[in-house]
């Protein structure tokens, strides 16, 4: 029996849907996309800027007066919102125009409450190559598809399976010897570290078990939202290097993500590797 979605998560599963029907015919004509180049490595398609607006069109209509954060169009809806949509319409683009089935909606959403205070309540990942639709909504849980989620219960570094995202051109100099000194410390301790270019997946695959941590150094609110707050709900953790929550959304993110017994140990490293000297 399919489970019930609540108002909200039906809203963003149908947005991501629809924006994922033209994305999958892109995708399968990949070589005839128009590309312009944002900056080295980084690249935008007529497909990331067609699903944009196919997402904001189908959240306004369902939630009109939320704010938005996305990352082709950037900030709307003024300073002073009380829930906010934070999506990336095609995160893993390199891998999409290289015509690898790697690559995800990602739309989360974020409360202000009366204090002030920020917080992510609900996030979806859809990789629509796979038809694998990760979802959670904040003291809920987690879920891909209809199924239950739950992060992996490997203790032993050695058993455990790492990703990450490894620095390239648009990378700023000053986080590539840090990435160095992690994977220096880490590879002789881990049983992998994969490095497959969607943030947001990567995220998911942590709060489904398949990876036991997943760190990166600089990545922007849309790459995380939704998968911080889907490993979170799949009984993960997920933070700051130096263990503060990432509700907020600072725009320079510094994410270190990881099951239960795994994360402290990835979260030290990590954070280490930020504080030693060249």
């Amino acid at each position: 029996m399919a489970m019930r979605l609540s108002a909200v998560m039906t809203v963003m599963q149908n947005a991501a849907e629809k924006a994922a029907r033209r994305l999958l015919r892109d995708f399968n004509e990949v070589e005839q996309l128009q590309v312009s180049i944002k900056g080295p490595g980084d690249f935008v398609s007529q497909a990331d800027l067609r699903a944009e607006r196919t997402i904001r069109e189908e959240l306004e209509r369902a939630r009109p007066g939320y704010a938005f954060l996305m990352e082709e169009s950037g900030e709307s809806g003024g300073d002073n919102w009380d829930w906010r949509w934070v999506v990336d319409p095609l995160d893993g683009t390199t891998n999409f125009l290289h015509g690898l089935p790697h690559w995800a909606i990602s739309i989360g959403l974020q409360r202000r409450n009366q204090d002030g205070s920020v917080e992510i309540v609900a996030g979806l990942v859809y990789n629509p190559a796979a038809n694998e639709m990760f979802w959670a909504e904040k003291g809920v849980g987690a879920f891909l598809n209809d199924r239950r989620i739950r992060v992996s219960a490997r203790r032993e570094m050695l058993e455990s399976l790492f990703a990450t995202g490894i620095p390239f051109a648009k990378v700023p100099a000053r986080l590539r010897m840090p990435f160095a000194r992690a994977m220096g410390t880490l590879m002789p301790q881990v049983a992998g570290i994969r490095r497959f270019g969607a943030a947001a997946l990567d995220l998911a695959w942590v709060a489904a078990g398949r990876f036991e941590g997943y760190w990166e150094l600089g990545i922007r609110p849309w790459d995380c939202a939704a998968g911080a707050l889907i490993v979170r709900e799949a009984g993960g953790y997920c933070t700051a290097p130096d263990g503060s929550d990432l509700n907020d959304l600072p725009d320079d993110v510094m994410i270190v993500a990881g099951n239960a017994h795994l994360h402290g140990k990835l979260r030290g490293i990590i954070a280490d590797s930020l504080t030693a000297k060249a």
